[in-house]
Formats: structure tokens, C-alpha cells, sequence
């Protein structure tokens, strides 16, 4: 059994795609702290290098085609972007890190206030780090792991992308992966192999998330 394989059980992955199938609703982009809603339902960040397939995998696990705009930019995600699953929980898609076409006073910005939504908000239960399975973790990922056990903000990894690569290459990348969150403080011991284009380990993470929302 690898890291990705635990057991599920069945009532978790119909309360997932309970959860995923209600509705899924855009609520706001934010810009600066001062601008974030309330704290209320438990908040889920996903976070990732540019072009990781954050957009992508949100369509995926909502089941929809547009809920958040995937493009071929790198970069192009600029706020915080806040959706709500019916009150119960709220996804919220960070800007992407590593790499941004804009004044480095704008990519700075964007940078702190992640740093500051990470590090302050009441309500975030966990963060969904994306990895690109075709490349694995990067020093710019590092960094963010970094952060979110400085922060104490439980962070699970999620490769994407995992049709791009070999059974092979995918079994090896996860023992690596799992290897190098062993003794990471904040990290999930549970890694999620997912492709938005198969849908692959999409079931098993809604079901993760839901979770989230039980205390």
C-alpha cells in the first residue's frame, strides 16, 4: 500500500461527493487582508507553483467546467479566490508561486498577503500543497512547506498531473514524497495522486476534505 492507497470508508466518499455535488458557488476575490469575508465555515487553501493545475483540479473536484478559470498564463490567479459548498466549507485558491508576469512590487504583494492569510486566519483547517507529479517537489515548494509548519497549518500534498507520468515513476515519486514530509511537522501523513483530466484520486480527496468539515 503506498501513501496515496490508505483505506476510505465508503460512507466518507458518499459524504465527499455529497459535499462536491451540492452547490459550489464563486463568493469573492480578495486583494488585502482587510477585505477577507468573516470566518465562518472551515476554510481549505490550495496552494502550488504556477501552472501546477490548482484551477483545474478545483473544476475537478467540484464538477464543474468553469468554477475556477484555468489558463495556459502561468501566474494568472491574482487574489484570493473564495468559493463556498453550501456553508459547509469554502475552498480558496491562492495565487501561484515561483513564477508571475507583473512588477516584482505586485508579485510581493501577492506573497504577503498569503504569508498573512496563512498565518492568521481562524478558520483555515488545512492546505491542499500542489505538486506536479511530472517534476515532484521543487525548492519553491520546500519553501512553502517551510512556511506552513512555521505557521502550524496542516498541509497535505497533492500530486497532479499523475496521467503525465509512468506507474513506474509515479510509485517512486510517491515514497520520495511521503520520505520528505516524514519529519515535517505541519505535513498529512496521507499524500493524494490526482489527475483532473482521468480523475483519478479525485474521490479520495473530496472525501479527505470532508472530513474536515466533521469537527
Amino acid at each position: 500500500m503506498t501513501p496515496a492507497e490508505d483505506y476510505l470508508p465508503p460512507e466518507a466518499v458518499e459524504a465527499g461527493r455529497r459535499l462536491f455535488a451540492g452547490p459550489c458557488d464563486f463568493m469573492l476575490g480578495v486583494a488585502a487582508m482587510d477585505a477577507l469575508p468573516e470566518a465562518g465555515p472551515p476554510e481549505v487553501a490550495f496552494a502550488g507553483r504556477s501552472n501546477v493545475g490548482k484551477s483545474s483540479l478545483l473544476n475537478a473536484l467540484a464538477g464543474r467546467k468553469n468554477l475556477a478559470r484555468a489558463s495556459a498564463e502561468p501566474g494568472r490567479t491574482r487574489e484570493l479566490n473564495f468559493f463556498d459548498l453550501g456553508g459547509a466549507l469554502r475552498l480558496v485558491d491562492l495565487p501561484g508561486y515561483g513564477y508571475a508576469r507583473a512588477a516584482q512590487r505586485d508579485v510581493e504583494r501577492w506573497s504577503r498577503l498569503v504569508r498573512d492569510y496563512l498565518r492568521g486566519r481562524p478558520s483555515l483547517r488545512r492546505a491542499c500543497l500542489l505538486v506536479d507529479a511530472r517534476h515532484g517537489l521543487k525548492p519553491a515548494d520546500r519553501e512553502a512547506m517551510d512556511l506552513l509548519d512555521e505557521a502550524a497549518v496542516n498541509y497535505q500534498i497533492v500530486l497532479t498531473k499523475t496521467d503525465k507520468v509512468k506507474p513506474d515513476a509515479r510509485a517512486a515519486l510517491l515514497r520520495d514524497t511521503a520520505a520528505a514530509i516524514a519529519r515535517r511537522p505541519a505535513a498529512h501523513p496521507v499524500l493524494r495522486a490526482t489527475s483532473a483530466r482521468t480523475g483519478d484520486g479525485i474521490e479520495a480527496l473530496r472525501a479527505d476534505l470532508w472530513t474536515l468539515t466533521q469537527s
